[in-house]
């Protein structure tokens, strides 16, 4: 199934063939997920931990009758309902520095979809530490100041962090709401599908 007639054979042939890795099913990670599966992207290793709750509703890729599933079992079944025979692995488990570089060894680009920023500098350090080209994000809390989420290339081009670098929502002083945490997460896809089709972000 092609969702996406804008693609040339050869694009569809690379995204198609991409292994694309995302840390975190939350609003970075689940709507990221969405926006690669329809632009092309068929291959995704999904990992988190954590199950759908109510308040996930208001920025997540869930629905109502999906609060109490597991998070990565959940966005699977909503993904396939775009494209059902996309190929999913997805692992039930939080992402440690012991089982990151097992779990994305295969992806192509790793994309960073934490609230905490431990665990998204853990998740950098050791992709970056394995070879890989991560794209996450930093600053994505409140409201207005679209123009303000910017993308910076950093570690020689194999780190692409998307946001305004300020409004972090891990401490609660910026809350996450839908748009730009939507915006934020279509970046880290557009990096994506611009890296893999060879073209600067």
């Amino acid at each position: 199934m092609e969702v996406n007639p804008y693609l040339s054979a050869a694009e569809r042939g690379i995204l198609g063939r991409a292994v694309v890795g995302i840390a975190g099913a939350g609003g970075l990670g689940s709507n990221c997920a969405m926006h690669l599966v329809r632009s092309g992207v068929r291959r995704l290793v999904i990992a988190d931990f954590d199950r759908v709750a109510e308040s996930n509703l208001n920025r997540q890729f869930f629905f109502a009758d999906q609060i109490g599933c597991r998070k990565v079992e959940a966005l699977g079944r909503n993904l396939r309902r775009i494209v059902p025979e996309l190929e999913l692995e997805l692992h039930d488990s939080a992402v440690t520095a012991e089982n990151a570089a097992g779990r994305f060894g295969r992806c192509d680009i790793v994309v960073e979809a934490f609230d905490s920023s431990a665990a998204k500098q853990m998740l950098i350090r050791t992709m970056l530490a394995c070879g890989k080209t991560v794209v996450a994000a930093s600053g994505l809390g409140g409201w207005g100041k679209s123009n303000g989420l910017r993308l910076r290339r950093m570690a020689g081009g194999r780190l692409y962090l998307a946001g305004d670098f300020e409004s972090g929502v891990e401490t609660g002083a910026a809350r996450p709401f839908s748009p730009r945490v939507g915006i934020a997460a279509a970046m880290e896809a557009n990096t994506v599908i611009a890296l893999l089709l060879g073209e600067e972000p």
